[in-house]
This record gives C-alpha cells, sequence and structure tokens, in this order.
C-alpha cells in the first residue's frame, strides 16, 4: 500500500536552532526553485481563525515546504504553503472544481474525508484512481451533497504524517440549526521531527520503542505492598508473555517525556498558543477536528462548559459536557458560552505524554494556566481484553471481564436485529461477505488473541476517562437530530445481512489486519448495492482502532429507535469491545475501509468494500 516518501525529507536545511514552539511552519513557502505548474490560490485571513478558500473553484498545489515547529527546520508537504492547508468553505447544493497540483518528486493524493463523492474523485490511490504524479494536476469535481464540518489529507504513503491535510466546512443550504456569534476551527495534529519512514521502522523493530511511561522496580515493590507478592509475580508473568507493558497505550508519544511528537492546535505547537478572541456575552462555535496520524485527545476547557451539537458533520441534540474523547479522523462541533476573559483549550494525548493548548480571550495576549496533565494510567487485564482472551497462555477461557459493560444507568445495549439466515442474494447475484459464518480465525502470526467476551460499552468514555469526576461525553450520548438540514434518509427497515469484522494484530511484529488478514491477503468486504447492512467491529487487540469506511455514511447502533441513531463516518473501538452499525449500500464503487491510525493502516488494517449491483 505504501508510497515512499520523497528524499527532501531526508535533507536537512540548517542547523540553527531557532527559539523552542516558534512555528514558522504556518506562514511557509514553497521552494523557488520548483517551478510551479498551475497558479494556487492565495488564502485570505477567514472568520475561522484560518487562511481560507471559498467558492467553486480551487486551486491546491502540493509541494515540499521548510517549516521550523520545534525548534528544528524540516521539510514539511503542505498544500499551498500552510499547515494546516487552507480552510476551505464549500455551500451544501454546489459543484466544486478543485484543480490539485502535484509539484513533488512523488506521487501523491488527496482523499476527502467523510464526504459523499463519486467514487473516482475519493482520492485513494489503488482503489479509486491512480494517484497524482510529479508534475500533472488532477481536476476533482463533483455535488456538494452535504454540510458541517469535515477535513481533507493525503492517502499516499506517509504524506499526511508530513503536513498533507487541512481542515473543511460545508455550510448548509437551508438555515442552520446550531446559530453562534463566532465560529472557529480547532485542528488538532501530531507532529514529528523524524522521518516517517523511520517512526515505522522502529515499531515493526520494538512496538515499545516510543513507549517512556514503562512500570519500574519501584512500582513493582508498590504492587507487592498492595496486592502481594504471588499476585504481582503472576501479573508481571502474563504481560511478559505478551511482550507488552499496561502503560503502552499509545504506540508513538509526545516529546513532554522524551519521544517524538510534539502536538499541535492550528499548526502551533503548546508555546505558540493559538489564540480565538471573542467578546463577552458571544456563543462560540468549536469545530474541533483530530487530523493526527496516531494521536487520541482528551479534550475540555477548564472552568467552562461544552455543548456537543455535531459528530462527523451530522447535527447530533445537544449534550452538556466537560471533556470529549476524539479519536483520529473524529470532528465534534461544542458551543461554548464564556464569562471570563481567558480560558485555556486543553487537549491532552490519551497516553499523557504531552498535549495541545490553545487560548479563547477577549484580547490578544492573555492566556490562564494550562492545567496539569491527568495521572498517567495502567491498563489491567480487563482493559487490555485479556481476561476473557483465547490465545494467551493460561488466559483463555476466563470469564466476562467488563462486569456485564459497566453501564452508565439508563442505558443498555440495544437488542440485536433480525436477520434472514441465509442472507439473500441481490438481483445480480451479489450476497454480503463476510457474514459471521465466513470468519475463521485461528492464532498465530498474524493474530495473537481473540477476544472470547467482548463487550459492548458505548457508554463509557474510555481507559482513563472512566469515572474521573468529570462528565465524559460517550457514544451512547450521541443522537441525531431529526431535524435541519439531514444529507442520509431515516430507514426503519431490517438489514438484510451481517458482516462481521475482526480487529486483529501481532503488536510483538507490529502486525494488523481485518478478520486475521492484511491488505495484501484479503478479499474485499462486499455490500450488494440496495441491501441494508448490520456491520458488526470486534476489537481483538489491545488499543483502540478508529475505523473509517470511505463512501458511506453508518448509523451507530446505540439505540433501538432507528431515528436516534448518530451518523458516522469514523468509529472508534476500544479494547475487547464489540460494536454494531447500519449502513445502507446505495453507493456504487469501491471503497476504501481502514484503520485511521497511521502505522497501523501501513502495517495492515486495511481492506476495501465493494458496492455492486
Amino acid at each position: 500500500m505504501s508510497n515512499l516518501l520523497h528524499p527532501l525529507l531526508d535533507r536537512r536545511l540548517s542547523r540553527r536552532r531557532f527559539v523552542q514552539g516558534l512555528a514558522a511552519g504556518a506562514a511557509a513557502t514553497a521552494f523557488p526553485w520548483l517551478a510551479p505548474t498551475a497558479q494556487a490560490a492565495a488564502p485570505r485571513p477567514g472568520p475561522h481563525g484560518l487562511p481560507e478558500l471559498s467558492g467553486t473553484e480551487f486551486d491546491l498545489a502540493i509541494e515540499p515546504t521548510p517549516v521550523n515547529i520545534t525548534g528544528t527546520p524540516r521539510i514539511a508537504t503542505l498544500v499551498n504553503g500552510l499547515i494546516p492547508g487552507p480552510l476551505l468553505r464549500w455551500r451544501e447544493g454546489d459543484t466544486v472544481t478543485l484543480r490539485v497540483t502535484n509539484r513533488l518528486p512523488t506521487s501523491t493524493s488527496i482523499h476527502w474525508h467523510g464526504i459523499l463523492v463519486p467514487t473516482d474523485m475519493d482520492g485513494v490511490p489503488g482503489i479509486s484512481f491512480p494517484g497524482i504524479a510529479p508534475g500533472e494536476t488532477f481536476v476533482y469535481r463533483f455535488p456538494v451533497r452535504q454540510s458541517g464540518t469535515f477535513w481533507y489529507h493525503s492517502h499516499t504513503g506517509f504524506q499526511e504524517q508530513t503536513g498533507l491535510y487541512g481542515p473543511l466546512i460545508i455550510e448548509p443550504r437551508e438555515p442552520d440549526p446550531v446559530r453562534a456569534d463566532r465560529d472557529y476551527v480547532v485542528m488538532l495534529n501530531d507532529w514529528t521531527d523524524e522521518n516517517p519512514k523511520d517512526v515505522y521502522y522502529h515499531l515493526k523493530a520494538g512496538e515499545g520503542y516510543y513507549n517512556y511511561h514503562k512500570r519500574t522496580v519501584g512500582d513493582f515493590f508498590r504492587d507487592i505492598a498492595t496486592k502481594g507478592l504471588m499476585p504481582t509475580l503472576e501479573n508481571r508473568w502474563a504481560w511478559g508473555m505478551m511482550r507488552m507493558d499496561p502503560r503502552d497505550i499509545a504506540d508513538v508519544s509526545g516529546r513532554m517525556i522524551g519521544a517524538t511528537y510534539t502536538y499541535l492546535i492550528n499548526g502551533h505547537p503548546p508555546a505558540a498558543n493559538w489564540t480565538g478572541l471573542f467578546r463577552r456575552g458571544e456563543k462560540i462555535r468549536l469545530r474541533f477536528i483530530n487530523g493526527s496520524a496516531m494521536t487520541y485527545f482528551d479534550v475540555r476547557i477548564p472552568g467552562l462548559k461544552m455543548t456537543v451539537v455535531a459528530a462527523d458533520g451530522s447535527n447530533v441534540e445537544p449534550v452538556s459536557v466537560d471533556e470529549f474523547r476524539i479519536g483520529v479522523a473524529e470532528t465534534y462541533d461544542v458551543l461554548v458560552e464564556p464569562k471570563d476573559d481567558a480560558y485555556t483549550i486543553f487537549a491532552q494525548s490519551m497516553d499523557r505524554s504531552g498535549y495541545a493548548r490553545g487560548t479563547l480571550a477577549v484580547r490578544e495576549g492573555l492566556s490562564v494556566p494550562v492545567p496539569r496533565m491527568d495521572p498517567i494510567f495502567s491498563r489491567t487485564m480487563t482493559d487490555m481484553g485479556m481476561g476473557g482472551m483465547t490465545g494467551m497462555p493460561g488466559m483463555a477461557g476466563t470469564a466476562d471481564m467488563h462486569a456485564g459493560g459497566m453501564h452508565r444507568p439508563g442505558w443498555t445495549p440495544p437488542p440485536a436485529p433480525k436477520l434472514p439466515h441465509p442472507a439473500p442474494a441481490n438481483a445480480g447475484g451479489q450476497t454480503a461477505y463476510p457474514q459471521p459464518q465466513d470468519v475463521h480465525l485461528k492464532v498465530g502470526p498474524e493474530v495473537v488473541f481473540i477476544a472470547a467476551h467482548p463487550t459492548e460499552r458505548l457508554d463509557r468514555p474510555g481507559d482513563g476517562l472512566n469515572d474521573n469526576g468529570r462528565r465524559v461525553l460517550t457514544y451512547a450520548d450521541l443522537v441525531r437530530l431529526d431535524r435541519g438540514p439531514q444529507n442520509i434518509p431515516f430507514h426503519d427497515r431490517d438489514p438484510d445481512a451481517e458482516v462481521l469484522l475482526h480487529l486483529t494484530g501481532n503488536m510483538g511484529r507490529y502486525i494488523f489486519g481485518i478478520n486475521g488478514l492484511t491488505y495484501d491477503q484479503s478479499r474485499p468486504v462486499r455490500f450488494p448495492y440496495g441491501q441494508r447492512i448490520w456491520v458488526t467491529l470486534i476489537n481483538d487487540t489491545m488499543m483502540e482502532h478508529p475505523i473509517h469506511l470511505h463512501g458511506l455514511f453508518t448509523e451507530l447502533d446505540n439505540t433501538d429507535d432507528y431515528r436516534r441513531r448518530p451518523l458516522k463516518h469514523t468509529v472508534s473501538v476500544k479494547p475487547s469491545e464489540k460494536v454494531h452499525y447500519y449502513l445502507t449500500a446505495d453507493e456504487l464503487g469501491r471503497w476504501a475501509y481502514h484503520c485511521h491510525l497511521l502505522y497501523h493502516m501501513e502495517a495492515g488494517m486495511f481492506t476495501s468494500a465493494e458496492v455492486k449491483r
């Protein structure tokens, strides 16, 4: 699947050190010796806090660009010389034309994440088009059929990690039910000065390479004091057999603990402190986009409640929270009403190795103290899905490890739908694939564990957030708004078939897959045109996976009321969790279907889905 990055990433521009945290990349320009093949439009400052381009005609240039984000000059892969790329603003109902020129020495691409487009406009090399060759201009043209907060990024090699991403806002044709006095994009990203090929090599060589939170001898003796000698030895033996550490929360960690990532808000590292201005009494809409390669963020604004009003670009019933976890590639829109002069936007990485930070203030230069990060947490065998998993010596056949899922009061998993057996074929003889009877997992090099008792836990925010004393958003809180502009019709009919996808892997070898198969080994998932499909995702690994299906929106099965199921383009699945969603196979073509953690996708958790008549 991989296209190697261009060799410019290996070159160093200068040994001169800049002030730590200086974000020169936010206004970087292209190398003059690369002759342009198309004139890229100059983005203008916009009301959303970023340079933007709007209308129906767009010229975008992808080019190697010098940046300095951490104090060390590097080469990034940018759109129109900006990190993030220019905010693109479209209008529902228009037809947009985007001329994308490749000024790199290697192929490139742009995928419009979450946007309903014809398959040849989706921008995935090898799946929907051949890619954009060096020196060429590819013209994307398609009608805009939806509204909300989305984003775009490269789907070529590791270019997304090196800066090829940007925000996208689509204004609704009808009046927006969400009203605000100000409207800002807050785009979260992870940046590394390392060549992403080297990052991937380090992960393949040893999955704990960037884990600086490992337990110490002091932790060992503290465990003995609290748990006893034998339970501690048994626990350490089990973790050792897995070649895993209970603090191995994320594959790639932040520089605050000595690893590699610097976390950004709108291209700014924490020291640069991106600031959004407001007047007292105003209502502000913040459009959070997680455009990271690998990082989950836990987001809060201390002292300020957030009202979540949209998820993945689709409106939801307002829900008031103190905090939310945003998986890679997800978006959340929130409303806030500041009362004081300044607030900190605080987005800590899930592994607590660093944070992105910005400020909302009544004037430039104001800031408030950045809160301390939450304590580093250790996963238990239960959290990691080991209790109740097969494939681990001495650990098979244990009881349900989640005590009924520890559900919040008032929420229970919806009942399974009625499914025909066997599933019917459509008029062309196609049947959905893989159905449960088609999946036969075996423990081996690609599959280390198989969840014996996966549970449905949509009402739990996740490890490190559960029962932390703050009101944290969960998937069970998301309710589709039954008014305002919507792009997916309601469907009340029973599904025609179930498709079962196990998310599998071997962390020791850094291999990931779907149903035990990497991309090169897999057959396409099959969705017969017009059928209703109930998709089941089961996470057999020790890490969260944000699963993204191109071309189709899914209806998260968090209620038995079909009108209240929220629309999602990316669904995060916790370790040893079972998640269901519905979809209607009404978009013909071949679509990418993958984990959106960039290095997991590269390591094999990628397949395609075909919708055929």
